[in-house]
């Protein structure tokens, strides 16, 4: 019944009475009781939150009231969201029993919109993790080989659409922890332009990183999710005054009009050493199908991409060096027992947090103390505009810009987990996007020899979602196609 279930089969069948939005919910549920023990995507269940959601849905349809772009549609969130009355704990044992008394703004617009929220999804504690091996809680498996990790931090979101147990998901990204996942997993992921959707809501990592985004199985799927979410919010600053296009719309317009054609950049710093063969092949190919649909394919250079990973985790650590400050076991979370306040503190971050997280609570700490800003933190600041200027003068030249999303198919549970430095290198193809802030896609372009996946990353300049997902959504429809 859920197999395959796209959020258009969803309203439409709701809309024609061929189900309900409580069935639907309660399928799920099975789905998710039966299936999950293996993968690990959930933290929480709120059953009860979905039925009545369901319930809503259901009286629009009996009174013949239209309904809702997302009517009824099964989603679940990463728990880096919060939401009310719903347990929420960034995946970490410091917010173990923490239940929120408001819901994320986005959370809060997919509701808006009909969806049903199945639960929360598991992560790298506080979205630190490119392997969802860094729960404080349980690892989760890929659900195309159970014996590799799924990516991360939102590990559990993307793992959650590929097996089915629920039909869009919420991710965040601040290095590419949608991005990643969603190409490890083989799902469409979005990271929006930042300021594109509200932050309001999510636990903060690294606040001029962070980004919320969605996963689905389509292209099509994540535009209606992003058309339904993004958009200017009085409760967060960083939010953009920037009207929201109609993205489903946008889809079906032609590469090649009568106009000029879309111009697709190649920078060969994506791909040098260190990229697997069969996944440049597969990128490669990608490109060629682009060409071969109408685009333009161009030569572009980024070239402080080197700098990329050491510039990012200098910036994202002492972000969350600060932002993480606030767990100190005085006003929520975890609290230690002890004779004092220095030594409350104390063990209940080293009770609470766990080794990558006070990993880089301390490498930001140290970025940011005395003597050493200049040297790193400050001079990390100056890189990142140089980043951003790459991809401004890419993008005088180009309309959208292709790469590998990884440097390799998932890799085993455990291989990495003892070696951070080749864990942080998982990302190096997505930390540029959110260093310069420009919206990015993971869109599925073939397997390796072991059916694994592999996901073509593509960049748009701030602001032009609507390009990026017209271009993923040309790609994806001509290799389906083939």
């Amino acid at each position: 019944m859920v197999s395959a279930l796209t959020i258009d089969d969803v309203r439409n069948a709701i809309e024609a009475g061929q189900t309900t939005a409580a069935a639907l919910a309660r399928e799920f549920y099975r789905r998710i009781r039966q299936e999950d023990s293996e993968i690990g995507a959930f933290l929480t269940l709120c059953e009860e939150r979905a039925l009545a959601q369901a319930g809503r849905i259901d009286q629009m349809a009996a009174e013949g009231k239209p309904l809702p772009p997302l009517a009824g549609v099964p989603v679940a969130i990463k728990d880096v969201m919060v939401t009310s009355g719903v347990r929420t704990t960034a995946g970490s044992k410091i917010l173990e029993n923490f239940i929120p008394p408001y819901d994320c703004t986005a959370v809060a617009r997919l509701e808006a919109a009909g969806a049903v929220i199945l639960g929360k999804l598991n992560c790298d504690e506080f979205a630190m993790g490119s392997s969802n091996e860094n729960s404080a809680y349980h690892a989760v498996h890929n659900p195309r080989d159970k014996s590799r990790v799924p990516g991360g931090s939102s590990g559990g979101s993307a793992a959650a659409v590929a097996a089915e147990l629920a039909v869009a998901t919420l991710g965040s990204d601040t290095g590419g922890s949608i991005r990643q996942p969603a190409s490890f997993c083989g799902v469409v992921g979005l990271k929006p332009t930042y300021g594109r959707v509200s932050r309001y809501g999510l636990i903060a990592f690294a606040s001029s990183l962070d980004h919320v985004g969605p996963f689905a199985k389509t292209v099509k799927e994540v535009a209606l999710v992003l058309r339904t979410i993004a958009g200017r919010d009085p409760m967060d600053a960083t939010s953009a005054e920037v009207p929201v296009p109609d993205y489903v719309a946008e889809l079906e317009k032609p590469l090649k009009g009568s106009g000029e054609a879309l111009k697709i950049g190649v920078a060969k710093e994506y791909f040098g050493s260190g990229l697997d063969p069969e996944v440049r092949a597969a990128v490669e190919a990608a490109i060629q199908k682009l060409a071969e649909l109408g685009c333009e394919v161009v030569p572009v250079s980024l070239p402080h991409t080197e700098y990329a990973i050491p510039t990012y985790y200098i910036v994202a650590t002492a972000e969350a060096s600060s932002n993480l400050a606030r767990y100190d076991g005085v006003r929520y979370g975890f609290r230690a027992k002890a004779s004092n306040l220095s030594e409350m503190y104390r063990l209940s971050r080293d009770g609470g947090f766990g080794m990558e997280v006070k990993r880089r609570i301390m490498l930001g700490t140290y970025a940011l103390s005395a003597g050493y800003y200049d040297a790193y933190y400050l001079k990390a600041q100056k890189v990142r505009t140089l980043l951003t200027r790459d991809f401004d003068e890419a993008f005088k030249k180009v309309d959208v810009i292709a790469t590998p999303t990884c440097p390799t198919p998932a890799f085993r549970l455990g291989e990495k987990v003892n070696d951070p430095l080749a864990m942080y290198l998982a990302d190096i193809y997505t930390v540029t996007a959110n260093l310069a802030g420009i919206p990015g896609i993971s869109v599925p372009c073939g397997e390796n020899h072991e059916k694994l996946p592999i996901g073509l990353q593509l960049f748009a300049r701030h602001f032009d979602e609507a390009t990026l997902l017209r271009v993923a959504h040309a790609y994806e429809q001509a290799r389906k196609a083939a």
